[in-house]
């Protein structure tokens, strides 16, 4: 390894260890800390609760099902995948806390897997809570993979690692095409990344801007790459992006085995998951039965405490044995069924720190896909990597970037990613996808030309798609005319200043803004008018699918307050199901969310709330210009932004974006909109 290389790692490790302390020390100070109302009320603890089931899953671990019956459906910070402390308040209890991992929420209830064999004795003493817990797990897996990397010497894993870095420029390597030609109905950008994936022996890279269909061509590489392969790894830093993949797969017919924690419990997911293949194996009821039994021998032997006789000692002894003999006949079975599950799976699809998982920690791999590698801390990528030859990284480094909490530490190059470093190293090896399939050409234009050099060209089947008017000759007279696909209302000189949460009630020291809230709500509601026409709602002519976007969480939560608490809004804020469900496939008409919540989504139409307003022009978080490029890009048909030119046009990149607006958009002023 190299001066440089050994520069680079040795800096990761430090930054790493920096944020792992900054994120304990926010964790401490938000969750721990706190009295167990305060946790209760902004959601990093359930209590009280029911058990509503028990059992045990994959390994040698016990499971535990409970339903909150406090604070219904309101939101909360517990989701799946995170380690929580289940605890009761009962007194006189002994070790009253059990550690496990949260395998899924749904609505009020939560499947937690917990560190142990048995569930807690004093489960049916009630008082019963779940405590948040800070994730260690995560930290440690990227540093164990680090120190992997540092010290590999003469193995491919040393060959990736001295590729990846801007120092070596090699020429595009690649192996004998021997996979299927790409699938039909790719564009020629799509065909020519598939072709890559499949030829490159090393790395490939592909550049998705949005809506140019990134996860189709992904799909479709890892349909050829399973001709020539035994089993493909295809991770992704997030458990919803493992989901997306695990559907996408499966609907192509290839067998997916979907490994780790879910963060939704979807059908089409959950029964890839390798806990469903499982269980609905024929074996999987004998050894069910087994654990069963060899957890009620230990229960048994945990009678016999204090002071007993020789007879009780050797009758603890039988039942301590006869228990072990279970457990090891229970395990060596079900390591026999994941073996078999695993081998003959097409694609293993987890998260990137999944990829740690025990049942693949022995396993090795050809190929592996990092989908949405732009969000993705270097560290983190190395995990899945370490079990592979070759490399395929996929993601925008123009859309939203990893999360870090310490600012010093992504100043000092922990936000910078694998996939950054790689384009920058082996440009022969980046594929750009050039034709999107989301938005009108003018909604596209300004990102397109701002980040991506006017590559990109909207395909004929979105360049015009407009909202347009349900009947002839409806507009109401006094009405103004439709809107152009870009709108940038400008609330300069109206008096809205932007806010900061205080009180108790404050979940976070964030921004909002009521009055730009009261704007964004007129302007829908004379847009909605518009399209109504004399009607509540055309028939055979469903309502524009909505969404409300903000960086501020303190502005959504507001917004959503003010909107379900209209009779207007409230009902489009309702979950769709069944026959009335929007052709779309948005589950609400109206959905209201952060700009990261709502990543990998897309509206019909998009108001995008910027918040800031002050005499001091600080604009905070809009400085993070990728996160408005994902805003900007969430919009089909039409984009509405509302903010402050005098707040925000010092900034050159929104400068631009005004100027852009006034050009080729709708350029309009808040003052039309107040009565």
């Amino acid at each position: 390894m190299s001066d440089r290389e050994n520069a680079h790692f040795t800096r990761l490790l430090e930054l790493l260890h920096q944020e792992r302390e900054e994120d304990l020390q926010q964790f401490l100070r938000s969750v721990r800390e706190r009295p167990l109302g305060e946790r209760v009320e902004q959601g990093y603890t359930w209590y009280p609760l029911n058990v509503l089931q028990t059992g045990f899953a994959l390994g040698e671990k016990a499971f535990v099902i409970v339903e909150r019956t406090s604070r219904l459906h309101e939101p909360h910070q517990l989701r799946a995948g995170q380690s929580v402390s289940l605890f009761t308040q009962a007194p006189h209890v002994d070790s009253p806390e059990k550690q496990g991992v949260i395998n899924f929420v749904e609505r009020n209830k939560m499947k937690i897997i917990l560190n142990a064999r048995d569930v807690p004795d004093w489960l049916g003493q009630g008082q019963l809570g779940v405590d948040m817990l800070f994730d260690d797990r995560s930290y440690q897996e990227m540093v164990r993979a680090l120190e992997k990397v540092m010290a590999a010497k003469g193995d491919r894993l040393a060959e990736l690692r001295d590729l990846s870095t801007p120092t070596h420029h090699h020429k595009k390597p690649t192996a004998p095409a021997t996979a299927t030609a790409p699938a039909t109905g790719l564009n020629p950008s799509q065909q020519a990344a598939v072709r890559s994936i499949l030829e490159n022996r090393d790395f490939a890279i592909i550049h998705g801007p949005p809506g140019t269909g990134k996860t189709t061509t992904v799909v479709s590489a890892i349909q050829g790459l399973v001709e020539t392969e035994n089993t493909v790894l295809v991770t992704a830093p997030s458990n919803t992006a493992a989901d997306l993949l695990t559907e996408r797969l499966a609907a192509k017919g290839l067998n997916v085995v979907r490994v780790g924690n879910i963060s939704r419990v979807d059908d089409a997911v959950l029964a890839h998951t390798l806990d469903a293949i499982l269980a609905n194996h024929p074996e999987s009821k004998n050894i069910k039965k087994v654990k069963i039994q060899a957890a009620e021998y230990r229960r048994q032997a945990r009678r016999f405490k204090r002071s007993f006789g020789a007879e009780d000692r050797r009758e603890r002894e039988h039942l301590k044995t006869q228990a072990r003999e279970l457990e090891l006949w229970a395990n060596t079975l079900e390591d026999r069924l994941v073996d078999e599950i695993l081998s003959n799976a097409q694609a293993i699809t987890c998260t990137l720190v999944g990829a740690s998982h025990p049942v693949l920690r022995k396993l090795k791999f050809h190929t592996c896909v990092i989908d949405e590698a732009a969000q993705a801390l270097e560290p983190a990528c190395w995990i899945p990597i370490l079990k592979c030859s070759r490399v395929v990284l996929a993601g925008d480094p123009f859309q939203l970037p990893p999360t870090v909490k310490s600012l010093e530490a992504a100043r000092n190059g922990l936000s910078t990613t694998l996939i950054e470093r790689c384009l920058e190293a082996m440009p022969a090896q980046v594929s750009l996808l050039t034709v999107q399939y989301r938005m009108h050409q003018a909604i596209m234009d300004f990102s397109n030309q701002y980040f991506y050099g006017g590559a990109l060209e909207a395909h004929a089947s979105v360049a015009d798609r407009r909202l347009e008017q349900p009947y002839e000759g409806n507009w109401p007279a006094d009405a103004p005319a439709p809107e152009r696909p870009v709108v940038f209302i400008d609330t300069a000189g109206c008096g809205f200043e932007e806010r900061m949460a205080t009180g108790q009630s404050a979940r976070s020291l964030s921004r909002y803004n009521p009055e730009e809230a009261l704007l964004l709500r007129e302007h829908l509601l004379q847009l909605l008018q518009r399209l109504r026409g004399d009607t509540q709602e055309p028939a055979g002519q469903p309502l524009p699918s909505i969404g409300i976007l903000s960086p501020y969480r303190e502005q959504v939560n507001y917004l959503e307050q003010l909107f379900r608490e209209d009779a207007e809004f409230g009902p489009l804020m309702k979950p769709l199901s069944g026959p009335g469900r929007h052709p779309e496939g948005a589950a609400h008409l109206l959905s209201i969310n952060t700009i990261d919540g709502f990543q990998g989504q897309e509206r019909d139409v998009i108001y995008l709330s910027l918040v800031r307003s002050n005499a001091k022009h600080e604009i905070g978080f809009l400085q993070d210009y990728r996160r408005m490029n994902v805003a900007m890009t969430r919009a089909r048909m039409l984009l509405v932004v509302i903010g402050d030119s005098e707040t925000i046009g010092n900034n050159k990149f929104y400068q631009a974006f005004l100027d852009y607006c006034a050009a080729e958009g709708a350029y309009r002023t808040g003052w039309e909109f107040m009565r």
